[in-house]
């Protein structure tokens, strides 16, 4: 059984930062890549960042420059810094992994970390 904890989320001011983390546990898996979803009230949810195993990163472009993904292999976590936060990135943070499991490809989803960024 794998399992994703999220932590970090919060109340921040407009401008500030917050620093995300994602911790994959269980046995007998390895990770393929790992990422971070949203999803506001009344919104889709969307890809925010993602990191391969080797380190490749992808931004959707309203985070490009603010945001920065990611990972520490040996502790199977991914981190999401987020500076220069704007009231448009209150969301649930939603942590996503891609794992190799027992010789599947499966995703995994996290609970979310609520963040809200207002004054």
């Amino acid at each position: 059984q794998v399992q994703l904890v999220e932590s970090g989320g919060g109340l921040v001011q407009p401008g500030g930062s917050l620093r995300l983390s994602c911790a994959a546990s269980g046995s007998d898996f390895s990770i393929n890549g790992m990422g971070w979803y949203r999803q506001a009230p009344g919104k889709q949810r969307e890809l925010v960042a993602t990191i391969t195993r080797g380190g490749t990163t992808n931004y959707a472009d309203f985070v490009k420059g603010r945001f920065t993904i990611s990972r520490d292999n040996a502790k199977n976590t991914v981190y999401l810094q987020a500076n220069s936060l704007k009231p448009e990135d209150t969301a649930v943070y939603i942590c996503n992994a891609v794992l190799w499991v027992g010789g599947d490809l499966k995703v995994y989803w996290g609970q979310g970390t609520q963040v809200t960024v207002s004054s």
